[in-house]
């Protein structure tokens, strides 16, 4: 396992998916629990734009599962789809995914996501397009083909460095302990030395 975290200005005891879009509802690189690798992102994400009168901020520590060759989908430029993982959802699918839709993780997810839900369309637009209904069906077709997180880089200038991460299946998710940090007014950044442990798991 994995220990990642999460933020957030609600304190609760578990993850679920029914929760998913109570953050900025959006689900932008996929339907799934939001976590990262980096302490200092989870509190900087734990200020929600849609609840500025929320004051207090609490990170998440947590276990997810570790990364293997087969169980992610990496969302990084000019790095292309798993070729397992490529296999496993022509294979459900019964067809062969277009090259263009193969090449990157994003356009991958979207085309996915839209061919799952009806949409027939140009290579163009089922790898640009997508709607919650189609971030839903990719990424509840993809917890069945076997891959549980989806990765994407915190900075997409330092894409070797921390990770942004969607864990698909919220049972895969291990509380280990909740932190109440507190942010700067400004830019919502940790204020180091903050944290303050609320409760264990």
């Amino acid at each position: 396992m994995a220990i990642c975290y999460h933020g957030s200005s609600i304190l609760f005891d578990s993850f679920s998916l029914d929760h998913a879009l109570s953050g900025d509802g959006k689900a932008k690189y996929g339907f799934g629990a939001y976590v990262t690798d980096s302490y200092s992102s989870a509190a900087h994400y734990a200020f929600n734009k849609k609840r500025p009168e929320n004051h207090t901020y609490y990170v998440y520590t947590m276990e997810i599962p570790d990364y293997d060759k087969d169980n992610w989908l990496p969302l990084f430029k000019r790095v292309p789809v798993p070729a397992s993982i490529v296999a496993r959802a022509e294979g459900k699918l019964g067809i062969s995914l277009p090259e263009e839709a193969k090449a990157e993780g994003i356009p991958f997810r979207k085309y996915l996501g839209n061919w799952l839900t009806g949409m027939r369309s140009t290579v163009r637009q089922m790898s640009t397009t997508k709607t919650l209904e189609g971030e839903k069906a990719a990424s509840a077709f993809l917890l069945s083909i076997g891959v549980e997180l989806i990765v994407w880089p915190v900075d997409w200038k330092k894409p070797d460095a921390m990770k942004d991460i969607a864990v698909l299946d919220d049972a895969k998710i291990r509380l280990i302990r909740v932190d109440q940090v507190d942010l700067t007014p400004d830019k919502h950044a940790l204020i180091p030395g903050s944290e303050r442990l609320i409760k264990t798991f």
